[in-house]
């Protein structure tokens, strides 16, 4: 009988099938079928998440913050946490890792790329919903899970002790990329440390294939992979969900259209809460954070592929790559991205 099949039948009985479930780069996820439901169930990456009592006590606070909301104004569908059964909330293999259950939702889908620009829409909605449900929330109640996550001047540190240690032959345009461009590593850190951001809950991993939507009226009903829920900035994820959702291939590109649907949904939701320093941030976290994921990708191909799972040696040098020609497109399209938030700010101000 398999680890995975064992683990499973210490959430529920009857299990009958058990599959493999996304695509993420952390933990290993499955779908388990019993003879009644299903459920999901996932190894926690201890590499990554060293304290995973940490990551169920936040999952806990996030969902009883949201379940004392009037059902009637949350529009999304936040995964339920299932219990072994010896009524704790995860259970440790003897091996030492350790696995999570959480509830299926049915009849969704995730997608690895915006078809439309309703799909846009729809992402830049959740997004910006959930960021309106946990705007009361107030972080110092929630674990730093990932400390360090998304701080890019220590990603840029990392990469200089690595680099000099390093046993990879270094590739001349990600090398050059960032000695060009390490100037913006700070940008938000230091605007934070001035008091002119201020932390917030944030969801930290709101990429296009965590979003679930609907198979048949196509919304967006839930936003799942909250093990890095934690205080933050609440510009890493709206600059993470644009990087992703506005990426495209052959060239890479960062589509404006994409980006002006998805924040314009966006923007409607956090309205009520977003500063004057909050807008003048979003052009900054919108070039940072691929800048910041193509550092992380090419920090981790010099370091042996030690963080980032990979399927032969040179991905991640290939994923840095897309990341940094990704930025260096958003550059291109300074003035109009800057254009279009200050006419998304002006809407936002006269409707109120």
């Amino acid at each position: 009988m398999s680890t995975v099949f064992l683990v499973a039948q210490q959430f529920a009985s009857g299990v009958i099938q058990i599959s493999p479930l996304g695509n993420g780069l952390i933990n290993d996820t499955y779908l388990v079928a019993t003879h009644t439901s299903s459920f999901v169930l996932q190894r926690i990456n201890l590499t990554v998440f060293n304290l995973p009592e940490q990551i169920m006590e936040n999952l806990g606070v996030l969902n009883q913050h949201i379940s004392q909301k009037d059902a009637a104004l949350v529009r999304l569908k936040m995964p339920e946490l299932l219990k072994t059964s010896g009524n704790n909330s995860f259970y440790k293999y003897e091996n030492g890792d350790c696995w999570r259950a959480i509830s299926f939702i049915a009849n969704t889908e995730s997608l690895e790329s915006i078809s439309t620009l309703r799909d846009a829409e729809q992402a830049g909605f959740a997004l910006g919903h959930f960021h309106r449900l946990v705007s009361d929330l107030d972080p110092v109640h929630l674990y730093d899970t990932l400390p360090g996550f998304h701080i890019a001047p220590d990603y840029l540190k990392h990469h200089h002790q690595i680099l000099s240690l390093s046993v990879q032959r270094q590739n001349d345009f990600c090398a050059d990329f960032i000695s060009g461009h390490c100037h913006i590593t700070n940008d938000l850190e230091a605007a934070k440390d001035q008091g002119e951001l201020s932390l917030r809950v944030i969801h930290g991993d709101p990429k296009l294939n965590n979003f679930l939507f609907d198979t048949g009226t196509r919304n967006i009903v839930s936003l799942i992979d909250l093990d890095t829920v934690k205080p933050g900035l609440v510009h890493y994820d709206i600059g993470d969900c644009l990087r992703s959702c506005c990426y495209k291939s052959d060239p890479v590109r960062f589509d404006l259209d994409i980006c002006a649907a998805l924040l314009k949904s966006y923007l409607v939701e956090v309205g009520e809460f977003f500063t004057e320093y909050d807008y003048n941030y979003l052009y900054p976290a919108i070039r940072l954070i691929p800048f910041e994921l193509g550092l992380r990708f090419y920090t981790d191909y010099l370091h042996g592929n030690q963080y980032f799972k990979v399927i032969e040696p040179e991905q991640n040098l290939s994923r840095a790559i897309d990341q940094f020609e990704l930025c260096a497109s958003i550059v291109s399209q300074e003035a109009s991205i800057r254009g279009l938030i200050s006419q998304l700010q002006n809407n936002s101000t006269a409707l109120k």
